[in-house]
């Protein structure tokens, strides 16, 4: 057992943080403000490899373990939450398709989307089937050399922006075994976006409904075999479940400093209150429980590296016992700060308010609760 970082991941590491310092944190609250989603500053992290991180080499990517990818993330969320997780999820879906594509359907998206020349969207939820993914309704009925597909999609990050949408469908009879995956292209007819959603949080990323009319795909777009789907979208999630973790690591880590440097320099009744015993205890606190979230992720990560046989309950485990300790600590910075934790001078209730919706998406937490419990029973 050896918690120390190679030299390779510390040098990672860095060189994250780095990018994150110049290119993403002086721009966080004003990207929250307007509600831009910040294209040329992704493409920037794409000439990185921060948009092919466990993509294979072949077409481009950086075929680098998922430790090291919740080391980036981390360090890409300090500097903005909402952007570094829209590139957890455009990282998701690019390997979906590397992982499981045809070798025509790799050569033909891969290289443009580790580049980030193309963006990619990961399609799963549904207005009827959030927690139930494999209830999914969406269609896809061949006709000759073309799936027809009919149905929506909900909550998608980059509807109506991306140009390739990784999306979940239902080409046989009910239940995870009925589920295939296709690779939808911007632009295909019938393929439309609803209203940018208005949200609490992730401001600097779109949000909208994809809607499926008639929508003809090339069944050369389906990923891996028919039936297989359901099975692809679950890798992908113990994957983007810990980079979702990651991300919460950072937006909580800032708020941690931020903390820390108000309780030094704010006085109270004559002292700085960083000096008071019960506000030393709860920074103690958010610091161990940080410690704790990240040591989580990181085993999780392992687990998947190791294709460790309970990978996905460690990746459950992870998601949930990270986000929901994050949010906490940023909550709890928010707190110390008082009335000027509440306004926008300071990170902290943007913090909040991003950190928030990492509690619900990739499988809520009540979910991974569930997928722990049955993978405990096996």
């Amino acid at each position: 057992m050896d918690f120390a970082l190679t030299d390779d991941q510390r040098a990672i590491q860095d060189a994250a943080r780095a990018f994150a310092e110049a290119e993403l944190a002086p721009h966080s609250a004003r990207w929250d403000e307007d509600k831009h989603f910040p294209v040329e500053v992704m493409k920037q992290a794409a000439e990185m490899g921060f948009c092919g991180i466990y993509t294979g080499e072949e077409h481009g990517g950086m075929a680098l373990g998922r430790v090291e990818a919740a080391l980036i993330f981390e360090e890409l969320s300090r500097g903005d939450v909402a952007t570094a997780a829209f590139i957890s999820i455009h990282n998701m879906a690019t390997w979906m398709i590397d992982r499981f594509g045809s070798d025509d359907l790799r050569g033909r998206f891969v290289p443009s989307l580790v580049g980030m020349e193309k963006i990619a969207s990961y399609c799963l939820t549904e207005p009827g089937s959030g927690s139930d993914a494999a209830a999914l309704r969406t269609t896809a009925v061949r006709d000759g050399d073309h799936y027809v597909l009919n149905g929506s999609k909900a909550f998608i990050s980059g509807a109506g922006t991306s140009d390739v949408y990784v999306v979940m469908v239902r080409t046989g009879g009910e239940g995870p075994k009925g589920v295939s995956a296709v690779v939808v292209e911007a632009g295909t007819p019938g393929l439309s976006f609803g209203a940018q959603e208005r949200k609490m949080g992730w401001n600097a990323q779109p949000t909208a409904i994809v809607q499926f009319d008639d929508c003809r795909v090339p069944v050369a777009n389906l990923l891996g075999e028919e039936g297989a789907g359901f099975r692809y979208a679950m890798a992908g999630l113990d994957g983007g479940r810990l980079n979702i973790a990651a991300c919460s690591l950072g937006g909580a880590r800032l708020a941690l400093e931020t903390a820390q440097d108000y309780v030094a320099t704010r006085k109270q009744f004559g002292r700085p209150i960083g000096e008071f015993q019960a506000l030393q205890f709860r920074v103690a606190d958010m610091a161990t429980d940080l410690e704790a979230a990240r040591l989580m992720v990181l085993r999780g990560a392992w687990a998947i590296d190791a294709d460790h046989p309970e990978k996905t309950k460690w990746c459950a485990m992870a998601k949930r016992l990270a986000t929901d300790a994050c949010f906490q600590i940023a909550d709890e910075a928010l707190q110390l700060h008082g009335g000027y934790g509440y306004l926008k001078d300071y990170p902290l209730e943007r913090i909040v308010r991003d950190l928030r919706v990492h509690r619900i998406l990739e499988g809520t937490n009540e979910i991974m609760r569930v997928i722990i419990a049955r993978e405990m029973a096996r």
